[in-house]
């Protein structure tokens, strides 16, 4: 009888390569991906066969997120990050899912948010590579050029060209996707590239690259610091929040004590609660026309440049990720002192430079009365404004000081869309309100909101949009994701029947012109208005239609119970009167 070798009797070894596409989201978990919000396609098989097959081995994964649209596959990873403050992955299909994804990449390079950004690429080879051209899509869906799609509002762009690439680009992706400033990345994957073989290995391996953190110069942080200290007329201007909880509780103290006043013109993020003594609302213009000094915070337009008018003295220090938002083409405001880093962390180094105010200082003292009595006329003024709106129709103002009420004491978020607006919502909290992005892809709040809601399960979330960017949501696949991954989110369409901000637009413009006299403004209507409370109702969401300001407390009670008790979307479709600012 021959003896066996021990190689013989070696049990079988697990296989030490791995497909390229089944690689893929193992190594995404290693970089923090927690999801990867897809819509899949053609370019997928190695992918699918790779995840059963790490699936079917126990291997920590992120959870692959099906969106019935792209567009809700970008919404979703930016408002991800909104609340968790970690990047997530978007995976598309070839050109066609990235052109239908690109709205949410200007978005989110608008407001600087990491997303990985990934589609397939049609096979390269027609023939003769396993992965090659198997239907006509493969070559009606070609072209020279995909990642132009995308590439103006990418920080990094790449083509995967050999499979052994892909743990290092996507180490890459991530590392340069989280540097400041921070923005989306892309990279394309052809399908038969990802059907070759990787070592086993390198799909699991930890990153080797990190993020690049930028921090302001010394100099011009002492600089700012002593021009702010001795400023007769100071002013701050902040639009995009403040970066953590630790920032937002300092920087309340910070201006109580100095008594800075702060103006949040078109803010998309609280930056200081709308109660604060020092908050002066949305306007800076007549304080800034006054100003000596001016310390905009990651503001990417802080003041209207024709409407406004600066002292030929003054000062104004630009703080943010990248003070100068050098991606965009045209942006001439003053930046005479620039402290460059993320707002966070650059603010809180400001504010320990320039360190506590003056015992008895009769100028600060003054100032803070000044302005204290300005915030609180203006808080006054703002209620006044929103309860006489509570009729029927109602006014935005009415609902944002209705769904404010409602929410007061819990831990709680809205995204504003063209909705609710921030003045009568009475916030408090940091990460409690977030608007669209100033690129404007419509559609973005809902899914948003969605992304928010799987990011903090526990957190009440609303998206108050207007009708007309409820539409642009895709709202059938938006309802479907929330009703599959149980999301109770509630969703207030304020229904005016019309494109308000295009009317308002028009009328701004053309003051003395035919359009403010007009009984209809041509391509505004949205007449006849879908009952939107059936579309919700498609993926059994909770509905109602509020037709009067009087109903509308009790209905946002209901919702709350509704997606709190019962862990289910609501939707309530509120009837708005046609003028009010958009």
């Amino acid at each position: 009888m021959t003896r066996k070798t021990a190689i013989d009797i070696a049990p079988v070894a697990e296989p030490t390569e791995v497909a390229a596409g089944g690689a893929l989201f193992s190594k995404l978990k290693t970089l923090g991906v927690d999801y990867v919000f897809a819509n899949s396609g053609t370019d997928f098989p190695p992918i699918i066969e790779g995840l059963i097959d790490a699936t079917r081995k126990g291997i920590d994964l992120p959870t692959p997120v099906t969106c019935p649209h792209e567009h809700a596959a970008l919404g979703m990873a930016h408002g991800y990050y909104l609340v968790s403050g970690q990047m997530q992955a978007v995976l598309l299909h070839t050109n066609v899912g990235l052109s239908n994804g690109a709205t949410g990449a200007i978005n989110a390079a608008c407001d600087q948010i990491p997303v990985l950004i990934m589609s397939g690429r049609t096979p390269v080879m027609e023939k003769d590579r396993f992965g090659a051209r198997t239907v006509p899509i493969g070559w009606g869906q070609e072209m020279y050029d995909q990642t132009a799609l995308v590439r103006e509002v990418s920080k990094w762009e790449y083509e995967l060209r050999f499979p052994e690439q892909l743990p290092e680009l996507l180490d890459r992706a991530a590392a340069i996707a989280n540097s400041t400033p921070r923005g989306p990345v892309y990279l394309s994957l052809p399908r038969e590239v990802l059907c070759e073989p990787i070592p086993t290995e390198q799909a699991g391996a930890p990153a080797r690259m990190q993020p690049a953190d930028v921090a302001p110069n010394r100099a011009a942080l002492t600089q700012a610091a002593q021009l702010l200290r001795a400023a007769e007329h100071p002013l701050i201007i902040s639009q995009r929040g403040v970066g953590s909880d630790a920032a937002f509780e300092a920087f309340a103290g910070f201006v109580d004590d100095w008594a800075f006043p702060v103006c949040q013109y078109w803010a998309n993020q609280l930056s200081l609660s709308n109660r604060h003594p020092m908050s002066i609302g949305p306007d800076p213009a007549d304080l800034l026309a006054e100003a000596d000094v001016v310390l905009v915070i990651n503001a990417l337009a802080p003041w209207w440049p024709d409407g406004t008018t600066l002292r030929d003295d003054a000062t104004v220090i630009q703080l943010g990720p990248d003070p100068l938002f050098s991606r965009t083409p045209v942006r001439n405001f003053p930046a005479d002192i620039c402290l460059a880093g993320e707002t966070s962390d650059a603010l809180i180094a400001l504010i320990e430079e320039i360190g506590t105010p003056p015992a008895g200082s009769e100028a600060i003292s003054r100032r803070h009365r000044h302005m204290s009595a300005r915030s609180e006329a203006r808080r006054a003024a703002a209620l006044e404004h929103a309860t006489s709106g509570s009729g029927g129709p109602m006014t935005k103002e009415w609902v944002s000081h209705c769904l404010g009420q409602a929410i007061k004491g819990r831990k709680a978020t809205v995204f504003h869309e063209l909705g609710a607006p921030m003045e009568p919502l009475d916030l408090e909290h940091h990460n409690s309100y977030f608007q669209e992005p100033y690129s404007g892809g419509l559609g973005w709040g809902f899914p948003a909101a969605l992304g928010a809601q799987l990011a903090d399960p526990d957190r009440l979330v609303f998206a108050t949009m207007g009708d007309g960017s409820y539409m642009f949501a895709n709202p059938t696949a938006c309802h479907q994701i929330a009703e599959a991954l149980a999301l109770p989110v509630i969703t207030l369409v304020l229904n005016n029947e019309e494109w308000a901000a295009v009317r308002h637009s028009a009328e701004g413009l053309y003051k003395d012109g035919l359009a403010p006299k007009a009984n209809e403004v041509p391509l505004t209507s949205l007449r006849p208005s879908p009952d939107f409370t059936k579309t919700a109702e498609a993926s059994r969401a909770y509905t109602e239609t509020v037709l009067t300001g009087d109903a509308l407390p009790a209905a946002l009670e209901r919702a709350i119970d509704v997606a709190t008790r019962d862990r289910r979307q609501v939707l309530l479709n509120i009837a708005i009167q046609r003028t009010g600012a958009a």
